[in-house]
């Protein structure tokens, strides 16, 4: 089954998603607590009907500290350890820049790291990183285009496709792949993007912006059949929290 990833972004101490990564361009959802115990719920509701046939993992976004304008770590910490207790994985994003801010996050629980610029500008010490959590980080590549979006996406982070090269050599084992132009606005995945980036790295997909209905999951679901399982897992927010559809709609897909 196709691992899913509802989404909690935060700034400010909220629940928000944002417009094509712009914080002017966001809307208010509560309180990040408040979100997760959602999910929690939905979640041991599921399990004590369907068993652990489907993982379900929270992709938890530091939206100020991935924007450099402070950071959420106390609510995070929270969050990470309510879902942890109760079987969901995380996987957390935003400001992860250096020693000193990965090894945190993993102290803190989280099951996964994806880090964004810091492995676009850096590329000695994203080797380094993976070599000592090697699964546990992943690299989110933003992408217009060809180019890679850096830096809250406000610059160029290079080509799409050296840049995935590089990081496949140093052993990074999974994407988590964003069409920028997508995100936030609900007019569907970028399958084209996601069957290239899979077909031509072989390194894991995790499909990002975009997703606006139950059909848009199966259309990635299908695609994970056709890549021969690279392209395993999708994040979604803007369309759960809408109302396009339900965790619990969701979790019951094929």
């Amino acid at each position: 089954m196709l691992t899913l990833f509802p989404a909690i972004d935060i700034t400010d101490g909220k629940a928000v998603r944002l417009v094509q990564g712009e914080l002017e361009a966001q809307t208010n959802y509560g309180t990040p607590l408040d979100v997760a115990k959602d999910f929690v719920e939905i979640y041991s509701k599921y399990r004590s009907q369907n068993g652990n046939s489907r993982e379900l993992w929270v992709h938890l976004v530091d939206l100020d500290a991935a924007f450099r304008r402070g950071d959420n770590r106390n609510i995070i910490s929270q969050v990470v350890e309510l879902l942890h207790s109760n079987k969901i994985n995380v996987e957390l994003s935003g400001g992860i820049k250096d020693d000193k801010s990965l090894d945190f996050a993993i102290k803190m629980g989280a099951a996964r790291v994806n880090v964004g610029t810091a492995a676009l500008e850096n590329p000695e010490w994203t080797a380094r990183a993976v070599g000592k959590y090697a699964d546990k980080l992943a690299v989110g590549l933003d992408v217009r285009g060809e180019t890679l979006a850096a830096r809250g996406w406000t610059q160029d982070g290079g080509n799409l496709w050296e840049v995935g090269k590089r990081l496949k050599s140093d052993g990074v084992s999974r994407f988590v792949v964003t069409d920028v132009n997508k995100d936030g606005t609900l007019q569907g995945p970028n399958l084209e993007l996601l069957n290239k980036v899979a077909n031509q790295t072989g390194v894991h997909v995790t499909a990002s912006g975009g997703i606006a209905s139950l059909t848009d999951i199966s259309a990635i679901s299908e695609l994970k059949e056709q890549t021969k399982g690279v392209v395993d897992a999708a994040i979604f927010g803007k369309s759960l929290y809408s109302g396009a559809f339900t965790l619990e709609e969701a979790l019951a897909l094929k």
